[in-house]
């Protein structure tokens, strides 16, 4: 049994990706490690970070992106591709740039990959998320985050990227362009890991993430949003009160840990609603609907979200449980006191 991991990025450096954490999460677990490396800006150093690693595992495709071709995000699902075709593996395990696992997690994948690879009917396997805001100590309990996703899948030519590169679809006769057309594709079926991801793609400095929101801009709306963007907005994000979202109690994946302990950002962030600027942008998590329906399941559902919508059909979905590091025993509300 082979294992493939890949992902795609562009200028990953200047927009505060732990992409070289990422790439070594899953290193002891793949045969081979492939990157699309995109045409990035002169002072994005990734390339010199990701050789420097010296990994014969390591496989890097350059790339360069077309978002007049593929407009909306469909890049980010194009580029997934690109690295998805290079792949040998049995299994291809997808971690996008700000996308980490734990070293506890790796035996559990393998086990996975060996229980389910003769099993044609297993399309893909799920992973549960821990979606980390503003710093390494608070993780997201919310309705408004996804709570799983596919993160590994057969290597199969059918299976493609889909949209902005969030999920897999199986897409027979694929035109390689229509990322975001629905109709002719099939969901995958899929089974659930065991395994985690820890997602640190809302934990930048102020300034790189706003830099990064701006990008994003431009490769989802175009040239003309994204300029707007970096012109009405301040040039540090505000990532809102801290207060309400929950603390993370357990443990990081071991190869973050200088990463964390070099977070210098701590004097723009700021925990109470009192405490924030006079006008600031709510974010989706506080809008009231998700504030009710996370009260809900957090307090009554054990953390199963009502109405979630699911890229893939769950099979055997009622032998998972959350891993222990999801669960309310080991994140807990800062204002849970009050």
């Amino acid at each position: 049994m082979k294992i493939s991991g890949f992902t795609f990025l562009r200028n990953g450096s200047k927009l505060f990706y732990p992409i070289i954490e990422s790439i070594q999460s899953a290193l002891p677990l793949v045969d081979e490690f492939v990157i699309a490396l995109g045409d990035s800006d002169p002072d994005d150093d990734t390339r010199e970070k990701i050789e420097a690693l010296g990994s014969d595992k390591i496989r890097i495709i350059d790339t360069v992106w077309d978002l007049e071709k593929y407009p909306r995000g469909m890049e980010h699902a194009h580029q997934t591709d690109i690295a998805k075709n290079a792949c040998t593996g049995d299994w291809l395990l997808y971690l996008q740039g700000d996308e980490v696992l734990h070293e506890d997690d790796l035996p559990i994948i393998r086990q996975s990959c060996e229980n389910w690879l003769n099993d044609k009917r297993v399309d893909g396997m799920l992973f549960d998320y821990l979606h980390f805001w503003g710093d390494y100590d608070h993780v997201h309990c919310s309705h408004a985050w996804y709570k799983e996703e596919i993160r590994l899948i057969r290597n199969d030519p059918e299976i493609h990227s889909f949209r902005s590169a969030q999920s897999f679809r199986r897409i027979p006769n694929f035109d390689g362009v229509s990322y975001r057309e629905k109709k002719g594709t099939k969901k995958l079926h899929c089974v659930h890991s065991g395994a985690r991801i820890f997602h640190y793609g809302w934990v930048r400095p102020p300034i790189a993430m706003r830099k990064k929101t701006v990008y994003f801009t431009r490769n989802h709306r175009g040239e003309a949003a994204s300029s707007s963007l970096a012109q009405s907005t301040p040039k540090d994000y505000d990532y809102g009160p801290l207060a309400p979202i929950p603390t993370y109690q357990a443990t990081h994946p071991r190869v973050m840990s200088d990463t964390i302990r070099s977070l210098d950002w701590q004097s723009s962030l700021y925990f109470k609603e009192t405490d924030a600027p006079e006008t600031r942008e709510q974010h989706k998590h506080e809008r009231f609907k998700y504030v009710v329906l996370s009260w809900i399941e957090n307090r009554w559902l054990k953390g199963r979200q009502l109405f979630a919508s699911e890229n893939y059909h769950p099979l055997e979905k009622f032998k998972h449980r959350p891993h222990p590091a999801l669960t309310l025993s080991s994140v807990a509300s800062e204002n849970s006191s009050s």
